[in-house]
């Protein structure tokens, strides 16, 4: 071993780092402890270690907790500890094993006490702290091994927890809560004896110096602890996560990476339900400004997440949303309670009586409801019971379980309302039990059935991404998503048309703006995409996402029909192209005019019908042409109910319990049906989506006599803001393929629109002006709704770049707006962006759909015009 270097000067700062029971259960792992110890000290700085049982260990020793009164398995268990730490112990390759097998021997003597049959509590605490002390005087044996001088300290000698009003004994001994505070005499003492220290986490002394234990996930409290007694220059929690995230990336896979967070957000966060901090570690921070970071022990490189003193925005915005299961709503009802004085302190005192704590809580006039959180309660059925039957004396009881909670964090939520419409509207359908909103501003809370949190999560967190209630474009609060860091990046997409062609654009922007600019080559990109694609028979091109003339040119070029929405588009597709073959045109009106349906059936084109009035009294128009009839599968899909085209809400399509009555009217009137359409909504990415689209025609369809075509519409999605995921083609293509080998007597159409044109266009404008009104700072352009109305019509989203300074970096929250006089004309909300000056180029992406082809002359502002790149 080298000689022992010199001690770091007096004043050197303190680092904890704390290590969960994964990263200190094998070699490796110990050896990346070691590695970022060893960092830490050669910067100068002093650092103690604090490390948790071997995964699995308190596990085990919670079992011999529970098996108290048989000896024999809790002998076994012991067995497999030993077992555990002895393998351990021979990878490590360490010499003497006296420490260890000296703790433990004591643990084997608990097993003899006589205070075991009875499973007694300060017996459970000493039996539960032997994990943390097994584990780190492995850890001290290998430090030192490896040069690095470590010393062993008892955190029992250095916790002193306290005895809370009204806890439980349950609570005292197994659940307990110490009260850190600076001690400099105390972090002169360690500094005077070395520089680096291992320490346990978990466990603490009661004032007649019993040993406790701090509850699961008390070794993020004990770091937090040591971070308040040394005043340390920070705490860093090392996990097997990156950080705290906007969800659960387990259920959420784009859930993001929350770079920096306060203190009250944090805590808000760990206290209703993230799992990878412990809600008591933040507070002995908080009050001593001991900054935190959560780190990732396989990849020490990622920044993580910093959680410190007024550290982000205060702009109000949902960080993060998460669910606890496990709960249990206790409802109290009756009318004596209106205007009865001490009502409330009645109940809550079964509740004292019982040791149980209360965390949520609605109440109306005859109705009080409260929730239990089974993380600090010992709740079961015999306390429950004990419980209602106190109550009763008052009023009429009901036990809601188990039931989930489902908590939307962020600071200023009750500002925050106008943006949740999408969420809320979620719940619409569900049974709500408890809605909460916090006082402290920070969170609001919906109690539903257990069952439903898994699949309403991820459908949350997408709705508050696309309301931009989270700013996943913010990156000074939100990070890379955990799909994007598992799989690295070789994933990234690649670099849009518009950065390799950003000369041209300058110059073209120089000649004039706001204009739109369209490149063919990116058109022609998407529809050989499609036609790639051997399950479909026919693509038609959907007209109204951009009927300019080029792109219209270029899709007929690559084998396209045409889907039209009025029968102006009908004529402007016939005029762009003369030679076009009626039939290769769909015609798709939605309550049009009866004049309308004649001109496209006298033009030869094919016509759908999508309710029944057309059918019932207009129907000797129809007499002997071949229709195709639009129906309603009953539910619509799409980011925003404004693009969503099923269901009883959307004026499109005949109702299925319809379909029989249109039928018998187009065979009075020898119309002949001999194709189904379904069109449910725009912008979907899941490829399944189709294979269920057409499952179900399919199925209708064979109630048909004479049905040869099954069109599924549009709707494929183009991905738009960093989540999105591209849509899937040759999943799409294999799941098409499914169903026509099940039902190969149909010819497959689809018409998509925005998929082959939205990311050919580009709207390129100037900026005018710059504002600042408090911390709100807006960026003015020379167009606005006038020339792209999606975001103010259905809250779409599109990337927003400054084309002038794209390789400065983007330091600056904006709003980007535009001249017309409406406070809707917003293009894009909370974007980063470069310092902007009057005069810069503003490049809008994705603008190829929907932009021109939706332009007006509101304010008498003319739309942008259009150019091919």
């Amino acid at each position: 071993m080298n000689s022992t270097p010199a001690l770091l000067p007096a004043d050197a700062p303190w680092i904890v780092i704390k290590f969960g029971g994964t990263s200190v259960s094998t070699r490796p792992r110990w050896d990346t402890i070691a590695r970022i110890a060893g960092t830490h000290r050669k910067q100068g700085k002093r650092v103690l270690i604090v490390v948790s049982a071997l995964s699995g260990i308190t596990d085990q020793l919670k079992a011999i907790g529970e098996a108290c009164a048989d000896a024999a398995r809790c002998r076994a268990f012991y067995v497999g500890i030993v077992e555990r730490h002895h393998a351990l112990f021979d990878d490590l390759e360490l010499r003497s094993r006296n420490a260890l097998d000296g703790w433990l021997a004591r643990l084997d003597q608990l097993l003899g006490d006589p205070r075991r049959p009875a499973g007694v509590l300060s017996w459970q605490a000493e039996l539960l702290a032997h994990g943390e002390l097994l584990s780190s005087t492995l850890g001290a044996l290998y430090l030192n091994a490896t040069d690095l001088a470590t010393h062993w300290i008892d955190s029992r000698d250095h916790f002193r927890c306290e005895a809370l009003p009204n806890q439980s004994e349950w609570g005292r001994w197994l659940s307990a809560s110490v009260e850190a505070r600076p001690d400099p005499a105390a972090a002169a003492a360690l500094a005077a004896r070395g520089d680096v220290f291992i320490a346990q986490g978990f466990i603490a002394r009661n004032a007649e110096g019993m040993t406790t234990v701090l509850g699961r996930g008390g070794s993020d409290t004990s770091a937090a602890y040591y971070g308040a007694l040394l005043s340390a220059e920070a705490v860093e929690i090392w996990t097997d996560v990156p950080g705290m995230f906007s969800a659960n990336p387990r259920q959420v896979p784009d859930a993001r990476l929350l770079s920096r967070l306060d203190y009250a957000e944090a805590q808000e966060i760990a206290t209703t339900g993230a799992k990878v901090l412990h809600p008591r570690c933040i507070h002995p921070l908080r009050e001593t400004r001991v900054p935190l970071r959560i780190k990732d022990t396989n990849r020490p490189d990622l920044p993580g997440t910093a959680i410190g003193w007024s550290t982000v925005q205060t702009a109000p915005s949902v960080k993060a949303i998460s669910s606890r299961k496990g709960i249990t709503l206790v409802s109290m009802e009756s009318i004596s309670m209106w205007q009865q004085v001490g009502f409330l302190s009645d109940v809550f005192a079964a509740f004292k009586a019982h040791g149980l704590s209360v965390d949520l809580i609605g109440s109306a006039e005859t109705n009080v409801t409260v929730s239990l959180d089974p993380s600090d309660n010992l709740l079961n059925s015999d306390v429950l019971a004990r419980l209602c039957a106190d109550l009763e004396q008052f009023c009429r009881v009901k036990v809601i379980a188990p039931c989930a909670a489902i908590t939307m964090v962020g600071r200023g939520m009750r500002a925050m309302l106008h943006k949740l419409s999408a969420v809320l509207a979620e719940f619409g359908a569900l049974d709500v039990h408890l809605i909460s909103q916090s006082s402290n501003n920070l969170n609001l809370t919906f109690v539903v059935e257990e069952g439903l949190a898994d699949t309403l999560i991820p459908r949350l967190h997408a709705l508050l991404i696309r309301a931009e209630a989270m700013r996943v474009d913010d990156g000074a609060v939100f990070g890379p998503s955990w799909r994007e860091l598992a799989e690295g990046a070789a994933t990234a997409a690649p670099a849009a048309w518009w950065r390799r062609r950003r000369t041209a654009l300058l110059e073209l922007a120089a000649a004039g703006t706001p204009r739109y600019a369209y490149d063919l080559d990116q058109v022609r990109t998407q529809a050989r995409g499609l036609t790639a694609l051997g399950a479909v028979d026919r693509w038609h091109y959907a007209l109204k996402a951009n009927p300019q003339a080029d792109i219209l040119r270029t899709l007929h070029a690559e084998g396209f029909a045409f889907e039209c929405v009025s029968f102006a588009e009908v004529e402007h597709v016939r005029r762009t192209l003369p030679d076009l073959a009626p039939e290769r045109i769909l015609f798709t009106p939605n309550f049009a005019p009866r004049e309308e349906y004649r001109a496209g059936l006298a033009a030869g084109v094919r016509v759908t019908l999508d309710a029944l009035h057309p059918i019932t009294e207009w129907g000797a128009d129809f007499a002997g042409h071949d229709i195709l009839l639009r129906v309603d599968l009953g539910s619509g899909r799409g980011h925003h109910d404004k693009v969503k085209t099923g269901g009883a809400q959307s004026k499109f399509g005949v109702a299925l319990d319809e379909i029989e009555t249109f039928r018998e009217h187009a065979r009075r009137h020898g119309a002949r049906i001999v194709g189904l359409h379904a069109h449910l909504g725009s912008g979907i990415l899941d490829a399944g989506h189709w294979r269920g689209v057409c499952a179900q025609m399919a199925s209708l369809a064979e109630r048909f006599n004479r049905i040869e075509i099954l069109d599924l519409g549009g709707g494929l999605g183009v991905p738009s803001r960093p989540e999105d995921v591209p849509l899937d083609l040759a999943e799409l293509g294999a799941a098409l393929a499914e169903v026509q080998r099940a039902y190969p007597q149909f010819r497959l159409w689809m018409e998509p629109g925005r998929y082959l044109v939205a990311e050919a266009g580009v709207l390129l404008a100037r900026v005018t002006q710059v504002k600042r009104k408090g911390e709100v700072h807006y960026v003015g352009i020379d167009t606005g709704m006038n020339s792209l109305i999606r975001p103010a019509l259905y809250e779409a989203w599109h990337a927003i770049v400054n084309l002038s300074r794209l390789d400065e970096p983007p330091t600056d929250l904006v709003q980007v707006v535009g001249p017309i006089c409406e406070t809707g004309d917003v293009l894009g909300h909370n974007r980063r962006l470069p310092p902007c000056r009057e005069g810069d180029v503003i490049l809008i992406a994705e603008a190829g759909a929907y932009g021109a082809a939706m332009g007006s002359r509101y304010n008498l502002r003319e739309p942008a015009a259009e150019v091919v790149v």
